[in-house]
């Protein structure tokens, strides 16, 4: 990294690269930084990103909203810290698995995980990942890739339109949050579906409706739609790489 970036960096993330010292080091240790993010990740999982705010998160560390300043400058740099602890480390590859295939599947999947279980990560991610966090993921998924015959560009074509529809998925599956069991919604949207899809209007979709694209499957997993999904755009990647390896 050039000696120059850290200046056009926000504080949080030149103290992940450890270019910067964190804020309050030296100061009582029973308020950390550490304890901070983790208590603000906490907070956004159990009530949403909404519900966070510093006098919130002070509430529930029992401390004054002002001795968080002393560790954070504020909520941006705060959610940086979130945005790189949270996920936790990717899955391991080499730098270049036998199997191109089960590996970024095994990513895809690990990375579904991560969102449902902090849907706020979806709604703060919204520019390329600079903190090492972010970047420990996406540096994982290329080496998914590392034993095909892509060529570097296309290799990270091919991540970001995996990342792009797991990122969907997780969109998706998290904005249908419901007091009933996800069984129940699924057959209310269906139902909602079947009602509002006039064949004359929305001729293709009242097939799908018809078909029973959008009920519930008896002894289907949870992510039996996400995994069928994949594999056909994993299917797309696999004439790819055919083509690649042709030329």
């Amino acid at each position: 990294m050039p000696e120059n970036i850290g200046d056009e960096l926000p504080h949080a993330l030149n103290v992940l690269w450890g270019r910067a010292e964190p804020k309050g080091r030296g100061r009582t240790p029973a308020l950390s930084l550490e304890r901070i993010v983790a208590a603000a990740v906490a907070l956004a999982d159990e009530e949403g990103l909404a519900a966070l705010s510093m006098a919130r998160l002070a509430e529930r560390l029992g401390c004054a909203p002002m001795s968080l300043y002393r560790h954070v400058a504020g909520k941006d740099d705060l959610q940086l810290f979130m945005l790189a602890a949270a996920p936790g480390p990717p899955p391991e590859f080499g730098t270049a698995p036998a199997d191109w295939r089960g590996s970024l599947t095994r990513w895809a999947v690990e990375l579904l995980g991560v969102y449902l279980r902090h849907p706020w990560i979806v709604q703060l991610v919204n520019s390329p990942p600079v903190d090492p966090g972010q970047l420990a993921w996406l540096d994982a998924a290329l080496r998914t890739l590392g034993g095909t015959p892509l060529d570097p560009r296309t290799r990270f074509s091919v991540v970001m339109l995996v990342l792009h529809y797991v990122r969907g998925a997780a969109q998706l599956l998290t904005s249908m949050t419901t007091a009933e069991p996800e069984e129940r919604a699924d057959e209310a949207y269906a139902a909602l579906l079947a009602e509002l899809a006039d064949p004359g209007r929305f001729p293709a979709l009242a097939r799908a409706v018809e078909a029973g694209v959008f009920a519930p499957h008896p002894g289907a997993g949870p992510d039996d739609d996400f995994r069928a999904g994949l594999d056909h755009l994993l299917d797309g990647v696999g004439m790819a790489i055919e083509r690649a390896a042709r030329a």
